[in-house]
């Protein structure tokens, strides 16, 4: 589990590409204190397993299913990564509950100063976005933000100055992806609704014309 809270970005050293998967080396310095093979670290938003680790440098595969879900078929040797640790019991929760999981992608389609900060908009899915509230809690890139305001086909987020000068997201350039995790609570509640919403929709279905016509009456 993470809390969203960048502690460092890392840079990709090494790329090994298998026929659907990936590994990377990535060179970073503060993640590794403390950090041991088998150890989760949260990359770009994808929660990763260290594979190997030498004195600046640490080595994640990556499974079809997470190239599939995320943007990391985009990354070159030099591309910069945000990374996090795992968060222990007693820490802070300073950003918000991010499992690692990412949901799927987004597409930067504008950034504009705002005064102190940026205001950025990312188009995605309908699936994506229907689970997005205003004022509710996203990762973008392992980023934990809150939402400014949700659009039909995309939402809006605003970083200040320390946000875009500890991550990656204003590196990045308009068409660029991002990877994408909905608040994890929210997607629960999400799911629950809409189970009781197919319930209740299968039970007004079932009256005199249904049982007649299926041979119950």
């Amino acid at each position: 589990m993470f809390t969203g809270l960048i502690e460092e970005k890392g840079i990709i050293s090494s790329i090994e590409k298998g026929r659907n998967s990936y590994q990377f080396g990535i060179s970073a310095h503060k993640i590794l204190e403390g950090t041991k093979i088998g150890d989760s670290i949260c990359t770009n938003g994808a929660c990763l397993t260290v594979m190997k680790i030498s004195s600046n440098n640490i080595t994640v595969d990556i499974m079809s299913e997470t190239v599939s879900m995320t943007n990391f078929s985009a990354l070159k040797i030099g591309s910069k990564v945000n990374l996090e640790r795992a968060m222990r019991l007693s820490d802070r929760l300073g950003g918000h509950l991010v499992s690692g999981h990412i949901d799927g992608t987004g597409k930067i389609v504008s950034i504009n100063k705002d005064d102190i900060a940026w205001r950025i908009e990312i188009e995605s899915s309908q699936d994506i976005i229907s689970k997005i509230l205003d004022k509710g809690s996203i990762a973008i890139d392992g980023i934990s933000l809150t939402v400014v305001r949700v659009l039909k086909n995309s939402f809006q987020v605003s970083i200040i100055p320390h946000t875009a000068n500890e991550t990656t997201l204003l590196s990045k350039k308009v068409n660029d992806t991002v990877n994408l995790e909905t608040d994890m609570i929210g997607k629960y509640v999400f799911k629950l609704l809409s189970a009781s919403k197919k319930e209740d929709e299968h039970d007004k279905k079932i009256d005199m014309s249904f049982l007649a016509e299926n041979g119950f009456i």
